[in-house]
């Protein structure tokens, strides 16, 4: 059963679930998995809990992530 870990800043719902969807396909068709066996889990991380090159991510420009 492939599981799929993905972090990013926080998206959409809408964005997550194409995002899903285009992953299980992926699967599928790769590795002949069946789509119900393709798990996905995002992890969001907000400004508040991420640096580069010591500076947190709250501390930076929104355009310069």
């Amino acid at each position: 059963m492939p599981i799929v870990t993905i972090q990013q800043f926080p998206r959409s719902v809408e964005q997550k679930r194409e995002l899903a969807r285009r992953i299980t396909e992926a699967f599928v068709e790769a590795y002949d998995a069946r789509p119900e066996s393709v798990q996905v889990f995002f992890s969001e991380v907000d400004g508040e809990n991420w640096s580069r090159g010591g500076v947190m991510g709250c501390d930076r420009e929104a355009g310069s992530r």
